[in-house]
C-alpha cells in the first residue's frame, strides 16, 4: 500500500481520537492534534516523537503541527518563554561550546554528534582512532542544531546549519559519517554534503564485529517508522530483534520532558519490563534510559567495536567539554 502523503493542516483532523489513544501526552490531556487552541497551549509539553503521525488515518504531521506552534510562538513573544525555561540548553548549543573541527581532515569526516560522546567516551575515541588509521577520516564535535530547531528557534536554527555547512566546505569535507539518528533525519535534505550512517562506512570498511542479536530493539523516534539504518545495522546482527512494543520515545523528544517529567519517566517504567538485552542505536535514548533504570540497554556501536562501554551517564557533561580540547 503506497504510503499516505503527510500535512500540517490540523484541520483536516476528524477526531477519531487514534492519536490520542496512542500518545501519553494527547491522552493524559484528552486532546486529538485537531484540538489546536488547547494543543497550541501545549505545545512545550509534548515529546514530539512523531507517534501521532504515524498513526494518523488522514495523513496530518503532528510533529509538524507542533513544531510550527512552538516556531510562531517563539517570534510572538521574542523568545521569552523559551529563554527562560530552556536557558542552560540554548546556552550550550545556541553557539556549540564544544565545538572542535581542528581534526578535520580528508573527503570524509566522523560526526558523532554531541550526545553520543558525552556518554560512550571511550568509544567515540576508538571508533575516530580507527577510521583515521583505515582511511584517512577524520572527526569533527559539533551539535546540529536539532535542540535548537525543536523548541522552536527558527533563525538561530538556519544560522547553525549555515555555519556546519560553511566549516565542513572550507576544509574540504564531502561526506558525514553520522553516528546520531537524530542528526541524519534533521541534516538530511538540508545541508549539501552526503550523510551516511556509520553502520553503512563500518560495512564498506570491513569493519566491526558480529553481536548475537536476537533480543529487543528500542527504535529512535526519527527511525522508528521508516527504519533506514536497520539493515546495516542487522548487518552486524546474528539474529535480528523483536521490537520494544507501546514505548513512544525514551523522555528526551522534543524536550517534552521539561515539563512532562512523570511521562519521560513512564516510559522508561515500561522498558524496564522488558526481561531481555535491548539494543538502540541513539545515544540519547541509551543514556536517558540508562539513568532512570534500565540497565538492560545496550546501545549497538559499542557492542560491534567491542568496547562493552556503558553509558556514562554521571559525567556526560564533563565529557561532552573534554570534546573541545581533543
Amino acid at each position: 500500500m503506497e504510503r499516505q502523503k503527510k500535512t500540517a493542516d490540523a484541520s483536516k483532523c476528524v477526531h477519531c481520537h487514534i492519536c490520542q489513544d496512542n500518545c501519553a501526552f494527547l491522552g493524559k490531556y484528552g486532546i486529538d492534534i485537531g484540538d489546536t487552541k488547547r494543543l497550541n497551549e501545549l505545545a512545550y509539553h509534548c515529546f514530539m516523537c512523531g507517534r501521532c503521525s504515524e498513526v494518523c488515518p488522514v495523513g496530518i504531521d503532528g510533529r509538524q503541527v507542533v513544531s510550527d506552534m512552538r516556531r510562531h510562538q517563539v517570534s510572538e513573544d521574542a523568545g521569552q518563554f523559551v529563554n527562560k525555561n530552556y536557558k542552560r540548553m540554548i546556552s550550550e548549543k545556541r553557539e556549540y561550546l564544544y565545538r572542535n573541527y581542528r581534526h578535520a581532515a580528508g573527503k570524509s569526516v566522523l560526526f558523532p554528534g554531541c550526545n553520543f560522546p558525552s556518554v560512550y567516551p571511550k568509544t567515540t575515541k576508538k571508533l575516530a582512532q580507527l577510521l583515521w588509521e583505515r582511511a584517512g577520516i577524520g572527526i569533527v564535535y559539533d551539535c546540529c542544531g536539532k535542540p535548537i530547531a525543536d523548541i522552536g528557534m527558527a533563525g538561530q536554527e538556519e544560522k547553525i546549519l549555515h555555519e556546519i555547512e560553511s566549516r565542513l566546505i572550507q576544509a574540504g569535507v564531502t561526506e558525514m559519517i553520522l553516528v546520531c539518528p537524530n542528526c541524519e533525519s534533521y541534516l538530511s535534505g538540508r545541508i549539501s554534503i552526503k550523510i551516511v550512517n556509520i553502520y553503512e562506512k563500518l560495512r564498506q570498511l570491513g569493519m566491526g564485529s558480529k553481536i548475537p542479536g536476537g533480543c529487543r530493539m528500542f527504535y529512535p523516534c526519527p527511525d522508528r517508522e521508516s527504519r533506514r539504518w536497520l539493515p546495516d545495522i542487522e548487518f552486524f546482527m546474528k539474529e535480528k530483534c523483536a521490537a520494544v512494543e507501546d514505548v513512544q520515545c525514551c523522555g528526551l523528544g522534543g524536550s517534552g520532558g521539561v515539563l512532562e517529567p512523570e511521562l519521560a519517566k513512564g516510559f522508561a517504567e515500561k522498558v524496564k519490563e522488558c526481561t531481555e538485552t535491548v539494543y538502540t542505536y541513539c545515544g540519547s535514548c541509551a543514556g536517558n534510559l540508562t539513568r532512570n533504570g534500565c540497565r538492560q540497554v545496550r546501545h549497538i556501536l559499542p557492542e560491534i567495536l567491542e568496547t562493552s562501554e556503558k553509558p556514562d551517564t554521571v559525567k556526560s557533561l564533563i565529557n561532552r567539554m573534554r570534546t573541545k580540547y581533543l
